[in-house]
């Protein structure tokens, strides 16, 4: 099974099952946060170019990751993608602060580049969704040691990965003009 990590079946399944439980946990719980409204807190109101910055920043080191696993630097490419994760996780906090603390903002252009952005919104959004088990499960098959199944997975998850953050940047620099 594994050259890095024996985990018995139970135990394999308990990681799945955790994984599903968070895959289904963190949407429903950042879809109820957007509904809890907390007024008059403004230290938030920069949080946008913060977490967009943190989306590219995200983008820019799974680039890197796969550069280095194509070079066969396997501890860089761990090292990177634990970055990845721990930017993901900042990144979610930095949003749903955000959301709870400052009014909707609409997107003010009309026309070609409206559906555009709506485009962008609505697939990082849904993609945003689907890429977290995809990322937990591609993470826990690497953790066991099953590369060749780590391969097979991440060349689904790897790109999913990369469009969510790179089009959360690109729906920031979309929408930023009409922050208020």
């Amino acid at each position: 099974m594994s050259t890095e990590l024996q985990v018995s079946e139970k135990k394999l399944k308990k990681f799945k099952r955790l994984i599903w439980v968070a895959s289904v946990l963190i949407p429903l719980v950042v879809a109820i946060l957007f509904k809890v409204e907390i007024k008059g807190v403004e230290i938030f109101k920069g949080l946008p170019a913060i977490y967009a910055s943190i989306n590219g920043l995200t983008a820019i080191l799974l680039l890197a990751a796969l550069f280095a696993i194509k070079r066969s630097n396997m501890k860089l490419h761990k090292q990177l993608i634990h970055f990845c994760l721990g930017l993901s996780l900042l990144f979610l906090a930095c949003y749903v602060a955000y959301h709870m603390t400052n009014e909707r903002t609409e997107y003010g252009n009309d026309g070609a580049v409206k559906y555009l952005y709506y485009f962008v919104l609505i697939t990082h959004v849904f993609l945003s969704v689907a890429v977290i088990p995809l990322v937990l499960n591609t993470y826990l098959i690497a953790w066991m040691g099953d590369y060749k199944r780590h391969k097979k997975w991440t060349r689904i998850t790897w790109p999913i990965w990369f469009y969510v953050a790179v089009s959360g940047v690109v729906v920031y620099l979309m929408i930023s003009p009409f922050y208020k």
